[in-house]
């Protein structure tokens, strides 16, 4: 009872544990994943594709896609010409798509919501999520979900933190002292965001690997007023 923060409306925890305290007691619950798996959701989700989340990158997420008769994202993030975890990839994906977008992180949250209605939240459409979450009741949390050090162990993402305050800043409700925190750190890095997310570690990792344009995508405030939802296993676009 300690670390579900049920005193507060707009509630935050990090990661798989966050998601097993606050999600069986809110309204809904928003998944933060910004580089890239909630940015990725967004851009294909708007294009009117079906993602599916799948949480290994192995031989079972083939044989899932297979199963439900859909596209795998590629399980490297190469440029392979199809379509991985990379937002730059989705750009051009056709309506009517379905494709199984395995990820360690924003997959497996996503899928461990049990039947809490959950949204995918990112930067691009933190204000329009935020707005839609408001209509399904008071008590809303959101989980950034930070990323693996070596040992599979969370690493505390801050572009995931700046996420999650971009969405709470338009929340209204009593915030948890984590909410407060994230909207802190998110509105004090406003004015410059992307300089910001582009010098953090995770930003850092991908502009080394080529993916710069990731980044830039990501870092696209408010930009999209797709509302992904997750149904029947798969984020779609609410309409």
């Amino acid at each position: 009872m300690i670390f579900n923060q049920q005193e507060f409306d707009i509630r935050l925890e990090w990661g798989i544990h966050g998601v097993r305290e606050l999600a069986p007691i809110s309204d809904v619950v928003i998944i933060v994943d910004i580089l890239s798996f909630s940015t990725s959701v967004d851009i294909a989700t708007s294009n009117g594709a079906r993602i599916y989340p799948y949480c290994t990158k192995d031989s079972t997420a083939v044989h899932y896609a297979s199963s439900i008769n859909a596209e795998l994202a590629d399980f490297t993030r190469k440029r392979t010409g199809g379509y991985t975890l990379s937002p730059t990839s989705l750009l051009e994906i056709p309506k009517g798509t379905s494709l199984v977008l395995p990820s360690p992180n924003g997959s497996t949250l996503s899928l461990s919501t049990g039947s809490t209605t959950t949204l995918c939240g990112c930067l691009r459409n933190a204000e329009a999520v935020a707005n839609f979450a408001m209509t399904l009741g008071k008590s809303i949390s959101v989980i950034p979900a930070g990323e693996r050090w070596g040992d599979e162990s969370l690493r505390p993402a801050f572009e995931d933190l700046i996420g999650a305050g971009a969405i709470i800043s338009f929340l209204k409700g009593k915030l948890s002292s984590e909410s407060n925190a994230a909207l802190s750190v998110f509105t004090s890095v406003e004015e410059n965001l992307s300089d910001q997310i582009m010098q953090c570690s995770s930003g850092k990792e991908l502009i080394e690997r080529g993916f710069k344009n990731d980044v830039y995508l990501a870092c696209e405030y408010n930009k999209s007023n797709t509302i992904p939802i997750l149904r029947e296993n798969a984020y779609v676009a609410l309409l």
